[in-house]
């Protein structure tokens, strides 16, 4: 059930989980959040993922530099190895951002007229620059990104989170997934999935659109459906008491009892209609091309309003993936404009509802982007992948408003200085949420396994004190 509880589980146990299914899993975790770590900084987690690759030096970079030397080769790249550097020595052109910069707020941050509401909120952000992930193509990159390994298996972030710290409101998912509604992310269900943990800390995904779960109205009366669902309770129970090894089917039956109890509370969760035109208009809803994610992002702020641990949110899917390798001028604006005022929308909202305080807002990709382009006959350049220069950001929960940590070199490519593994973001992620990641671990294949894997350090400079 947890790291504080031995994992061999008595048939008592079994069947008090199965009976009570997530009134069960409810109470364990209200007893569990008594044993967290240390104080927690945040309750709850809404995790941003821009998947393809968020191109860093065009939005929140400012790189006098690629100015300076645009069209010229690119000086080799240092300290890096495999497809970065032999692009960055083959023939090649610095491509400069096509966007202004500013300095925003009392912090001074540089950010791009690409994203002119969320420049608006720039003293809430505190930045880490030049994050390195393993590796660098899409798959792998998105799994590292999402569950701290390149391969695929392990438990995702949200699980890990709900794992340790249960959830808050037994009538909803601990742990929530928005899809975008032009398709899957790459790794599909795997990025948001259990792995080897337990099947009932899996994310639940929710669809993008009026109607975010389907078949959410009984057929027939709740007398009859009780009676049915009673039913399947006891066979699964009677399968259950003889075998070992049985998370997926303890999770079903969760998974049926969940079900019954949504029923009645789920309906008014993703009832946007008692919103007011302010809200609205503040999350986009307005627009039909901030809608989408608009509504993502205002359902966020209301799963964790309800008690919903971990909130994951995705955006980018196929072609529209912010994965520009060519006329990144014509398409990062179209990514940029799709997100920008909702992002801007949940952060003033959490804020305005005295949410922020609580909730962890996290801003991520699976890579950053490179300063040149190898096709040096297009009129229409992109930017290739970048494992060395992720940027990323962190608001409300804990978080030092303002901070900064990390500084990529004058091309963007990587870090100056320090390396900033995913690791060390994850055992951020963590510590904020009153978790110690040595200690969070669960006993799989003969090893204790934990999310940052060999370790990483807490990055106590964006941590409020």
């Amino acid at each position: 059930m947890s790291s504080f509880m031995s994992t061999k589980r008595t048939r008592r146990q079994v069947l008090f989980d199965s009976y009570l299914g997530l009134g069960g899993l409810a109470l364990s975790s209200m007893l569990m959040q008594a044993k967290q770590h240390h104080p927690a900084k945040a309750k709850n987690c809404i995790f941003l993922f821009f998947e393809g690759g968020v191109s860093q030096m065009d939005l929140f970079e400012y790189k006098p530099e690629l100015v300076k030397r645009a069209g010229q080769q690119m000086p080799k790249a240092v300290r890096t190895e495999g497809e970065l550097a032999t692009f960055s020595e083959a023939p090649n052109r610095i491509i400069p951002p096509y966007w202004d910069f500013k300095q925003h707020g009392q912090s001074g941050r540089w950010m791009s007229a690409l994203l002119p509401n969320l420049a608006r909120q720039s003293d809430k952000l505190a930045f880490v620059h030049g994050v390195k992930v393993d590796n660098n193509n899409h798959g792998p990159a998105v799994y590292h990104s999402l569950t701290g390994n390149q391969f695929p298996g392990s438990a995702s972030i949200g699980a890990w989170v709900t794992y340790g710290l249960g959830t808050e409101n037994k009538d909803l998912p601990g742990f929530i997934v928005m899809g975008d509604r032009r398709g899957a992310t790459i790794g599909g269900a795997s990025v948001w999935g259990n792995g080897y943990l337990p099947a009932e800390y899996q994310g639940t995904l929710f669809r993008n659109g009026s109607t975010p779960i389907v078949d959410l109205n009984p057929h027939g009366s709740i007398e009859q459906q009780r009676a049915e669902l009673d039913l399947l309770k006891k066979f699964n129970e009677q399968h259950l008491a003889d075998r070992t090894n049985t998370s997926e089917l303890e999770a079903r039956i969760a998974a049926y009892e969940l079900a019954f109890r949504m029923q009645s509370k789920a309906p008014e969760l993703v009832d946007l209609a008692k919103e007011s035109d302010a809200t609205r208009k503040l999350y986009g809803l307005d627009d039909p091309v901030t809608e989408p994610f608009g509504r993502q992002c205002l359902l966020a702020r209301r799963m964790v309003e309800r008690g919903v641990r971990f909130v994951k949110l995705l955006h980018g899917a196929g072609a529209d993936r912010w994965d520009d390798h060519g006329n990144i001028k014509e398409r990062l604006p179209v990514h940029c404009q799709e997100v920008d005022k909702p992002v801007a929308g949940l952060l003033a909202d959490l804020e305005s509802r005295g949410l922020l305080e609580s909730t962890l807002v996290v801003w991520a990709s699976e890579m950053g982007r490179t300063p040149f382009d190898n096709n040096l006959t297009t009129d229409k350049p992109g930017r290739d992948h970048n494992q060395y220069g992720l940027c990323m950001w962190m608001a409300g929960g804990g978080v030092k408003a303002g901070a900064t940590f990390g500084e990529t070199d004058d091309f963007s490519v990587r870090a100056e200085h320090e390396e900033i593994p995913m690791r060390d973001v994850h055992a951020t992620l963590l510590h904020l949420m009153g978790l110690d990641q040595n200690r969070l671990t669960y006993l799989h294949a003969g090893r204790y396994k934990k999310l940052t894997d060999i370790g990483g350090r807490v990055i106590s400079e964006i941590v409020s004190t």
